[in-house]
């Protein structure tokens, strides 16, 4: 039983699909009572953040609709607490690593596992942007000063990408997202919703095979935070 913190996009279609399989399984056990895997660590960590849990579980079904999976099985909220977990089971650097292994001579995710910091922060970078601009001017020169190590990085996105974007910046992110497939679309980017601009902007990246959109994390996420 797995529950990864890092985002949707670096699973490949098996881990995405069975993330998704446990997210329900857990919340089964924990509202129901189950016994089986109810001592888990996974089900421990998550079993007072279900909320989160939902919020972990959408994002997931964004992924899958981005690559074409259909999604029938949404996942009840309850008025559950949105405080996520405190704690990792293993730290976001080596769910990078063990993914690493785990996918030799198999499929890869979305979005490449990062090899470097340059990697993992250019696969975030509107992600971060959506949050926060400032976050965004300090983590690129942190990571051009090479004044933050990989580890920090990554548990640091991982917790920025767990907050709400405000909707200015959000905006922001997404027209900056625009300017990529722009040439592609006869769309006027601030005549139709935030949701559907960023549908537009999948659909063209996909198409026209936009690689630095393709790699990125909000491409996927932000689809999720543009309908709460």
């Amino acid at each position: 039983m797995r529950v990864w913190d890092i985002d949707a996009g670096f699973l490949n279609d098996k881990s995405l699909l069975g993330e998704h399989r446990e997210l329900h399984a857990i919340v089964s056990i924990v509202r129901h009572n189950k016994r089986g895997y109810a001592g888990h660590p996974e089900t421990l960590r998550w079993s007072r953040s279900l909320g989160s849990l939902a919020i972990r579980h959408d994002l997931l079904v964004e992924e899958m609709l981005l690559r074409g999976f259909n999604h029938h099985s949404p996942m009840v909220k309850s008025g559950e607490t949105t405080a996520w977990p405190s704690v990792f089971i293993d730290e976001p650097d080596r769910q990078y690593r063990i993914l690493q292994g785990k996918y030799v001579g198999k499929s890869p995710g979305r979005i490449p596992l990062p090899r470097t910091m340059h990697n993992l922060w250019a696969s975030h970078k509107y992600s971060v942007m959506a949050r926060d601009y400032a976050a965004y001017r300090d983590f690129g020169r942190l990571v051009a000063g090479g004044n933050i190590g990989i580890a920090e990085l990554s548990q640091a996105l991982v917790r920025v990408m767990r907050t709400s974007p405000p909707a200015g910046s959000l905006t922001n992110a997404i027209f900056h997202m625009w300017g990529y497939v722009s040439s592609f679309s006869s769309l006027s980017p601030t005549e139709v919703p935030l949701t559907a601009l960023l549908r537009e902007i999948q659909t063209l990246a996909l198409a026209n095979n936009v690689t630095y959109l393709l790699q990125s994390t909000a491409l996927g996420e932000l689809a999720y935070w543009c309908k709460h």
